[in-house]
């Protein structure tokens, strides 16, 4: 009864959400029985191949190109591919003796279509009005019969000596609940006063079993309290039902980013689990382990789900799960909200209708006092633009705000519908559902004034990225900044496996703070190859394209790598800045433990970094009454590696010279893992 009930649910719902001319191809694609497993070989995604007779299609669809890989790539030999267009019957399984073999695995469940380009491909002819759509159902941690395993390094050799890569790997076993005072060195400035709140992956293991990707491990929150130069830590787990979940069947039962569901839920009878394929909230993992950000008078920790939850300030306590979706129409939003002065929240969610994915913008008004849930229940879509590719939105982590304009950046790495469809009915990781498109990048800019996008078209060479840095206005230009990638592979870095063992880890995670400079009313009528950036001080160009369109060229910020950047939020989100600040992302450094400080206008950069340490995303503070950009403190949870586990310190460095002002270091219960982002909130006086 349990299988008729989910076959017939699988396929109503790929049915329902395909619009007419794909539901046919569409529904017998997320319609594949759950017990179907394709082969695969060590190491080798597996393809599954879909034709679709593309001459019936208006617009052509770009050609196939490869996509550029790092200089050691590590699928030797093999490209990238786009899904191009829909699909039709029947479907084709490709043998693993068709690919070659890997130099090392990408990481298991990798979310990048590979195909190779000799002896799997040799031979194979295709009409122009054929279009291919790779499926990637991820590698399998057993090596099929036959096949010789992929060659790896040995487990105590270390990739890159001078990083150790454990940090992300712990799992905290004991709960800091009560305040731990720490242990002073140097001076923490008097006039700082307040919380600074982490989140992040905290428990990788669950019983005998461990999460494969560190955006699925149980989200544990941080709290760093500072008042008259003392400072006490304590971190808690975030309650959520995926948490519990877990926790109560001694096991992973819901199924993760990159993880899948090991078995149903122990817990659940089996009237439960039929009732559960028809709601989101019982398939969808709601563990908000990204960020922690303000709505109204509350503060919230948040994931790219539809889920938030409100925690207590000062206990870290779970007071309240709030699903979006009864309140406004998405069904997902970034984890990167943007706040405003006056308290109003803008963030960017996702929603699919009668005429496909969309990108909208959503308000949350201030608090009026009126309540907690005041301020969701008076959330609005203020914009909405449609996606590019059919059934296949962009994702986005994070999105530019400046007064007059939202900045959506459209990036090849996207999120099928469908197979969102597949991975919530037959419990799959959610990374199945992405796929990367070889195609230029899209800066949708939307004006505020009328909420719509402008009639201007810009793009620029396919990219990937996580966070912005920060966009203004200036002169009649946009300018955008931002931590880009030549492609997703990064992702594919944060795999545990990747973590051990994965030599090519640096190249994978080449990113780059870059500055695109997009002109607002550039001249018509000019050389095609005429630079339409007229801003002074930028090497960044815009040409106009045959489409009219404009192709953008980047500038180049720094030669380091930058993440989780940071700048004076409160001061200058949206306008014209000069600095910011990140963590290194460069493994290979001689001391990747960095906290980094750019100078956008002069390109010199200032460091902080102690040998075997390794600090967080470095949070800005203002001193009160500072009169230049820079003059404050960064605030940064600071880990220890080489068996330090269960230490942990807050570091506060000077913005300005980037010199270490004081330190409280903690010795705690059980392991301290790192965290990813967090939020200050000051003391009331």
């Amino acid at each position: 009864m349990f299988r008729i009930l989910e076959e017939a649910n699988r396929e109503a719902l790929a049915t329902f959400l395909c619009p007419p001319g794909y539901s046919a191809a569409l529904a017998q694609a997320a319609a594949a029985p759950p017990g179907y497993e394709p082969e695969t070989c060590p190491g080798s995604p597996v393809e599954v191949e879909f034709f679709w007779d593309a001459s019936s299609r208006a617009a052509s669809p770009a050609p196939e190109r490869p996509l550029p890989l790092a200089p050691r790539s590590p699928v030797p030999g093999h490209r990238l591919r786009r899904p191009s267009g829909m699909t039709p019957p029947p479907l084709r399984r490709r043998r693993p003796s068709e690919w070659s073999r890997c130099e090392t695995p990408p990481a298991v469940g990798g979310l990048l279509s590979v195909a190779p380009t000799a002896a799997g491909a040799a031979g194979r002819r295709r009409s122009s009005a054929q279009l291919e759509l790779l499926m990637v159902f991820g590698g399998a941690d057993t090596a099929a019969a036959g096949q010789p395993p992929a060659e790896q390094p040995p487990a105590e050799a270390s990739c890159y000596p001078n990083c150790d890569l454990s940090i992300w790997m712990r799992s905290c076993d004991t709960e800091q609940i009560e305040p731990l005072r720490g242990e002073i060195s140097g001076v923490i400035p008097s006039w700082l006063r307040g919380s600074l709140l982490r989140n992040g992956p905290g428990r990788l293991n669950v019983g005998d079993e461990q999460f494969k990707h560190l955006f699925d491990a149980s989200a544990l929150l941080h709290r760093f309290h500072i008042a008259d130069g003392d400072v006490t830590y304590q971190n808690r787990f975030l309650r959520s039902r995926t948490y519990e979940r877990n926790t109560a069947a001694r096991r992973i039962v819901v199924s993760e980013f990159g993880t899948l569901a090991s078995v149903p839920d122990p817990c659940q009878t089996i009237f439960q689990r039929v009732s559960s394929m028809f709601s989101t909230e019982e398939m969808m993992t709601d563990n908000a382990m990204i960020s922690i950000y303000p709505y109204g008078d509350e503060l919230y920790a948040l994931t790219e789900t539809p889920y938030l939850f409100r925690v207590d300030p000062e206990t870290l306590e779970t007071k309240q799960r709030v699903n979006l979706m009864k309140h406004v129409q998405v069904v997902n939003h970034s984890a990167h909200p943007h706040v405003q002065p006056d308290g109003t929240v803008f963030n960017l969610g996702q929603s699919v209708g009668l005429t496909g994915p969309a990108y909208n913008v959503l308000r949350f008004p201030p608090s009026d006092g009126s309540g907690v849930d005041n301020v969701f229940e008076r959330a609005q879509v203020v914009a909405s633009v449609g996606c590019r590719w059919p059934l296949h939105p962009s994702y986005m982590h994070s999105f530019c705000i400046t007064p007059g304009y939202f900045v959506l950046i459209e990036q090849p790495l996207a999120v099928s519908t469908v197979q969102v469809c597949r991975t919530l009915l037959q419990r799959q990781p959610l990374v199945a559902a992405l796929r990367w498109f070889d195609e230029p990048t899209r800066f949708i800019v939307i004006d505020r004034k009328t909420n719509r996008a402008t009639s201007l078209s810009y793009q620029t060479d396919p990219l990937f990225f996580l966070h912005t840095i920060n966009a203004y206005e200036e002169d009649g230009h946009l300018v955008v900044d931002l931590c880009a990638y030549q492609d997703a592979q990064m992702l594919d870095c944060m795999y545990v496996e990747a973590l051990k063992t994965n030599p090519h880890y640096a190249d994978m995670f080449r990113g780059r703070p870059t500055r695109f400079v997009l002109p607002l009313s550039p001249p018509v009528g000019l050389d095609p190859a005429a630079n339409l950036v007229t801003l002074t001080g930028t090497t960044a160009t815009a040409r106009r394209r045959s489409d009219g369109s404009l192709q953008l060229t980047p500038e180049l910020l720094c030669d380091l790598g930058t993440e989780t950047p940071r700048i004076n939020y409160a001061r200058h989100n949206g306008t014209k800045y000069r600095y910011f600040y990140a963590i290194s992302s460069d493994v290979d450094g001689d001391n990747p433990g960095k906290l980094i400080k750019v100078d956008t206008v002069t390109h010199q950069t200032r460091t902080w970094c102690e040998q075997n340490a390794y600090p967080s995303e470095p949070v800005f503070v203002p001193r009160p009454d500072a009169m230049s950009e820079d003059d404050g403190v960064l605030l940064s949870a600071l880990l220890w590696a080489q068996g330090q586990e269960r230490q942990v310190a807050l570091l506060v460095v000077d913005a300005v010279s980037m010199r270490e002002l004081g330190r409280a270091t903690f010795h705690t219960d059980g392991p301290v893992p790192k965290c990813l982002h967090g939020w200050f909130k000051g003391d009331s006086v």
